[in-house]
Parts: structure tokens; sequence; C-alpha cells
């Protein structure tokens, strides 16, 4: 589950006109960030004309603000409710809502990744490696079965041919549309788990 934002605060006493500023604090950071900027709630708040005091008392820091602004950021997992225990189906299930985020949140990520890769540059927010966290997640089940498998190791692998930086090769030179990247890019990871999975055979006995 994503960590709540001060929702509290949005909810008590003149809600109408709270809602309106946390909205548009939300829509300020989606806009800072599709034009390359890695946004303070400082910057957030002066973008959207809002004071920072005021600014604080909705999102007590960057984090809970890019939460809020893109709620998968905070998610642990993106397997859903009741995901199935088949490692494979689990990747697959994953990939899939890593996709969905990607496609939404195309103007960011794409320019978090120009930010990213700029001489000097740190790395801005939504570099934060937080698909290879949901990948260890989705393999959490080889533990038991493929207990020699470093699945840390693997869910960077994976990262590695399924992340934005594989979708703009794909869709900018490789010269596939939206979906059909997202097709190379679900089929490469998955070659890449079961050929790890048939290196790492169950154990003897099991």
């Amino acid at each position: 589950m994503a960590p709540p934002d001060n929702n509290h605060y949005a909810d008590t006493g003149r809600t109408r006109q709270k809602s309106r500023t946390r909205d548009a604090l939300i829509d300020a950071v989606r806009d800072l960030m599709a034009r390359g900027e890695d946004p303070s709630v400082s910057d957030v708040a002066e973008a959207a004309g809002i004071s920072r005091t005021t600014a604080y008392r909705y999102f007590p820091d960057k984090e809970s603000l890019l939460n809020a602004a893109m709620p998968q950021t905070g998610e642990r997992s993106l397997l859903g409710e009741h995901p199935p225990s088949d490692v494979v189906e689990r990747m697959a299930r994953t990939l899939d809502a890593h996709f969905a985020f990607m496609r939404r949140w195309d103007p960011q990520l794409r320019a978090a990744l120009k930010a990213s890769i700029a001489p000097g540059a740190q790395q801005p927010s939504l570099r934060g490696g937080r698909a290879v966290r949901w990948y260890e997640e989705a393999l959490a089940p080889l533990a038991e079965t493929h207990p020699h498998l470093d699945r840390h190791a693997l869910a960077v692998r994976l990262r590695a041919v399924a992340g934005i930086e594989s979708k703009v090769w794909l869709t900018g030179v490789g010269g596939l549309n939206s979906d059909e990247a997202d097709a190379v890019m679900r089929e490469n990871a998955l070659d890449i788990l079961r050929a790890a999975m048939a290196r790492d055979p169950l154990p003897s006995g099991r």
C-alpha cells in the first residue's frame, strides 16, 4: 500500500476549498516533472501560486507529494489483490502493471530519464529503483523453489529490459508503436526469467 499523504488536513473544514488546493499542488508537480524538473514542495507551491506553509500542510515532504501525484510510486507491489503463486504469472502481472504505469506517466518518465543522464546530474525522484522492488516482490516465491537464485540480481536484469529506457529505444529507434514495444519487453523479461529458473533447477528431493 502507498503511504498516505497528509489527507486528514484536507478532510477537515472547508473541504471543497482544500480539495481544490490539493489538486492544484498535484497538477503543478505533474506539469513540472513533465518539463524535466525534479521539484521540491516549495517549488511546487510557487508554481501553483500557493504559499509554502500551506503546501507543507498537505504534503510534508517531496515523497508524499510524488506518491499523491503518481500513486504507484509508493506501492511496494504491483500484484494487486489475490496474487498468483506461480512466479511467471506474478511477473507477467507485474510487467503489465508497470507498462500501464509507464503509458500513463510517459512524459514525466521521459523527462526524468533525460534529466538523469545530464553530466553531474543527481537522480530525479522518479529514478528511485522502484521497479526493481516491484520485480523482487513478484519473484518472492523463488526463495522456496529456487533458493540459490539471486533474486535482486535477477530483478535488476529484468528491469534492464523492461523500463522506460527500453521503451524509448524501441519506439524511437526500433520503430515500434507503444503496444508493440510493451509486447517485446514483456517477452524478453519472461524469457530471462524462465532461463534463469531453468539454470537453477529445484533442489533434489523437492
